[in-house]
């Protein structure tokens, strides 16, 4: 089911993109949607995102993925490199559960 909506969404945004070049000169949008649009590509993989990272077969996947998620962003925020910034998350995660807490 997940790469059934990776791909719904990558579609999704490939549509969105390529109406924007092709409609671009047909449509007279408000200045304040051109500024929203690029940014719905971005809003709903990060919706994607935050699905995966907080929930299990339709329920909450308990505090362990969600803390490993936040650890591996504040590392790679922080400019670290992928493999670091993978290895924390899954550490943290690891880690978490080792301790009991799921």
């Amino acid at each position: 089911m997940l790469i059934a909506a990776i791909l719904a969404l990558a579609i999704g945004t490939y549509t969105m993109r390529l109406a924007g070049v092709l409609l671009r000169e047909r449509l007279d949008l408000p200045a304040g949607l051109q500024r929203l649009l690029p940014m719905a590509a971005a809003t709903l993989l990060t919706a994607l995102a935050a699905t995966a990272a907080l929930t299990d077969g339709g329920g909450f996947a308990g505090v362990a993925r969600p803390a490993g998620v936040a650890v591996g962003a504040v590392v790679a925020w922080r400019r670290a490199p992928f493999v670091v910034v993978v290895v924390a998350a899954a550490a943290t995660a690891a880690l978490l559960r080792l301790a009991g807490i799921d």
